[in-house]
C-alpha cells in the first residue's frame, strides 16, 4: 500500500471503530453521521466518499464483525471433531458475534440497525452455513434427500426468530435451546 492507501485505511478504521462504539450505545436512529464523524475524528465528507452514507457504515461495520466469525467458522470446518459439535460450536458463534452489537443498551430496541444488520449478516453467514451443510452431507450426517436449499430456507426463518430474542436477558439460554432444537430435533441425541 502506498501512503494515500495507508491513510485512507486509517480513517476508515477510525469511522468503523467510532460507528460501533456509537451503535452500541445509542443505537442506529440516534446516531448521525456527524456523530460518527466527530467520534471518529475524520470529516463527514470523507465518511460519505467512503461509504457512501450511514446504511453504507452498517454493511462495513457488519463486514468487520464478521470476518472474525468467519475465520473461526472455516477452523471449525477443519477441526478432527464430530460434525455436531461443529455446527453447535459454529452456531454458537453467530449467535455471540450477534450479542456483541445488538444487545448493547442503544441498540436493543433499534429495529432499523437491528434490520441492516441482519440483512448483512445473513448474505455472509449463507455462504458459511452452506460450506458446513455440504461436509454435513458428504459425511453422511445430514440427509441428502433433504435439499441444502429448504435447510438455508429454514436457517433463515429461525435467523429471524433469533433477531426478536436479541432484546431477552435469557438470549443466549435461548438460542443453545434453539440451537439443540435445531440440530437434535425433538426426538434428541441418538
Amino acid at each position: 500500500m502506498n501512503k494515500f492507501e495507508i491513510r485512507t485505511q486509517i480513517k476508515k478504521d477510525a469511522i468503523i471503530a467510532a460507528a460501533l462504539k456509537l451503535f452500541r450505545e445509542k443505537g442506529f436512529i440516534d446516531v448521525s453521521i456527524k456523530d460518527i464523524a466527530a467520534e471518529s475524528g475524520v470529516s463527514s465528507v470523507s465518511l460519505y466518499n467512503y461509504f457512501g452514507n450511514k446504511e453504507g457504515v452498517v454493511r462495513e461495520c457488519t463486514n468487520v464483525l464478521m470476518q472474525n466469525t468467519v475465520r473461526k467458522a472455516k477452523e471449525l470446518l477443519s477441526q478432527n471433531i464430530n460434525f455436531k459439535d461443529k455446527m453447535l460450536q459454529a452456531l454458537e458463534i453467530c449467535a455471540d458475534q450477534d450479542y456483541q452489537l445488538l444487545s448493547s443498551p442503544g441498540a436493543v430496541g433499534d429495529q432499523v440497525l437491528s434490520s441492516l444488520y441482519n440483512e448483512n449478516t445473513n448474505r455472509i453467514r449463507v455462504e458459511i452455513i452452506e460450506e458446513f451443510i455440504r461436509v454435513g452431507k458428504k459425511e453422511g450426517v445430514i440427509d441428502n434427500s433433504v435439499s441444502i436449499e429448504t435447510i438455508l430456507e429454514l436457517l433463515c426463518a429461525i435467523g429471524l426468530l433469533q433477531s426478536s430474542w436479541v432484546k431477552k436477558e435469557n438470549y443466549k439460554d435461548k438460542m443453545a435451546e434453539l440451537n439443540r432444537l435445531l440440530l437434535f430435533g425433538l426426538i434428541g441425541r441418538q
